[in-house]
């Protein structure tokens, strides 16, 4: 090998590992690329610049040491390349899967600013930590000794299990509360198996749960303990609840038979691919079989159920969206795919009201233009008169995002304090909520977010964490040494 195996976009084009054929991939949940083959890793990471300021490092939340990784893997060193990769994540191969890297790394690539096209960085960040894996480099957690502090995470979603990981090995004992049945949050239940198959996220689990982490599932705070109840539990606490509620359609009939939820029916459908009887699923009212379906939205949640839909056999998929294809929110490679797959996407448009008697079977829909710029930045949807029309649904899917549940409410915790928009308001320097020792961090805080950056707030969480309760346990040292002398 070459002293600097780098530097090869000048020679080596662009690369992605091969996706399966649309009519293939239609047919299961399963990943839709094939992995990188050793020399085909190597050699694209062998494409990277070593920027002496590397954007892509800049712009990941995480700071991930990009170019660094992408060297070593260049170079043969891949056990190393999995430790430096580890070293800032808690899960490189579920960031490298999910990440909208078009948007954060691979958009700032510099070599793509050139027009040589980005380093595959996500794909690379993949093959690394499955191989470790594969392998056998990803080691058991080591805790420390034990502490005798507890943790309390209400919340199994990635900031939470960022938080007990980094939490756990520091020796201190951590319990994990969450509503569902298995842990991982919307890692398991819903994001499809397509972008996210179900055993990468639990091994991860399942590695944490060998740690000594504690996992109490089927838990709801406010119904099985009340929040002060769990404070008086542990020496602190963590809320990294996510944000659940939908956003709701104010149109005429959206209240009809089969006009369902995004997470309802994504939910069903992986629940359905963990072997789990679904009533609702098996009953075809959360399942999209023989089915004309209209998804309404634009984000990244619309583009799974649209393409999930099209998994389950659905006789049409239409995704409704009330601005362009340059102004939507969701990734554009999430849109490619779900076109490659058959989904039909109607820009410029919003449901005006859902038609149907016992049952919807159709959706009036009103064309939009593109105003002037709103709060966001983008060019505000307003109605286009004159432009109505018909389509066809059995099936219509709100996707519209997800906003706060009423936490201080569920949790019977009026004291808890909570922004206008129902996150949770926290001093941003210590990330403690208005209750001592009551911790929040994830979407909960910041709002519905990028799975990488609930990564970030937990590690985040864990450092103030860790420097409160090493605050707590040295008064309560100082005090007993009082006491005694």
């Amino acid at each position: 090998m070459a002293d600097n195996p780098m530097l090869a976009f000048v020679r080596v084009g662009q690369d992605y590992p091969t996706k399966r054929a649309a009519d293939e991939r239609n047919e299961d949940f399963a990943e839709i690329a094939r992995a990188y083959a050793v020399d085909k890793a190597e050699e694209q990471s062998s494409r990277c610049s070593q920027c002496g300021v590397p954007y892509c490092s800049t712009h990941c939340p995480l700071h991930n040491h990009i170019p660094d990784w992408l060297r070593l893997t260049a170079e043969g060193r891949l056990r190393e390349a999995y430790e430096l990769s580890n070293a800032t994540s808690t899960m490189p191969e579920i960031c490298g899967r999910i990440c909208p890297q078009d948007r954060l790394c691979e958009g700032n690539c510099v070599i793509e600013f050139s027009g040589h096209g980005a380093v595959t960085i996500g794909s690379v960040e993949k093959f690394i930590t499955d191989t470790a894996w594969e392998e056998g480099w990803v080691e058991p957690l080591a805790p420390l000794p034990d502490r005798g502090q507890s943790i309390g995470i209400i919340g199994a979603g990635p900031a939470g299990l960022t938080t007990a990981e980094l939490l756990r090995v520091r020796g201190y004992e951590v319990h994990i509360y969450d509503r569902h049945d298995r842990a991982g949050g919307l890692l398991t239940y819903g994001i499809p198996g397509f972008k996210l198959e179900k055993h990468v996220v639990m091994r991860r689990v399942d590695r944490l749960r060998a740690g000594g982490i504690v996992f109490h599932e089927g838990f709801e705070v406010g119904r099985d303990a009340s929040l002060d109840e769990l404070r008086q539990r542990h020496d602190a606490l963590l809320i990294a609840t996510g944000v659940y509620k939908p956003r709701a359609i104010k149109a005429p009939g959206v209240g009809a038979t089969g006009i369902v939820e995004a997470l309802d029916f994504l939910t069903a459908s992986n629940r359905k691919s963990f072997g789990d009887a679904v009533p609702a699923f098996d009953n075809g009212a959360l399942n999209a079989a023989g089915k004309n379906v209209v998804v309404v939205g634009g984000g990244d949640t619309a583009m799974d159920c649209v393409r999930t839909a099209v998994r389950q056999g659905a006789t049409s998929v239409k995704c409704l969206y009330r601005r362009d294809r340059a102004n939507m929110p969701g990734s554009q490679r999430e849109v490619k795919n779900a076109e490659e797959e058959g989904v039909e996407f109607v820009w410029l448009s919003a449901p005006e009201s859902f038609l149907g008697t016992d049952h919807v079977d159709g959706v009036r829909v009103a064309k939009m233009r593109l105003g002037q710029a709103d709060a966001s930045g983008r060019r505000a949807p307003e109605p286009d008169p004159g432009n109505e029309y018909r389509v066809d649904a059995d099936l219509v899917i709100k996707a519209l995002g997800f906003d706060p549940e009423e936490l201080p409410r569920l949790f019977g915790a009026d004291e808890l304090s909570v922004t206008r928009w129902g996150t949770v308001r926290i001093d941003h320097k210590t990330m403690q909520t208005s209750l001592d020792g009551v911790f929040a961090a994830g979407d909960i805080v910041r709002g519905a977010s990028l799975v990488v950056w609930a990564v970030r707030d937990g590690r985040d969480a864990a450092d103030r964490m860790h420097a409160y309760l090493k605050a707590k346990a040295k008064a309560k040292t100082t005090a007993r040494e009082r006491v005694a002398a």
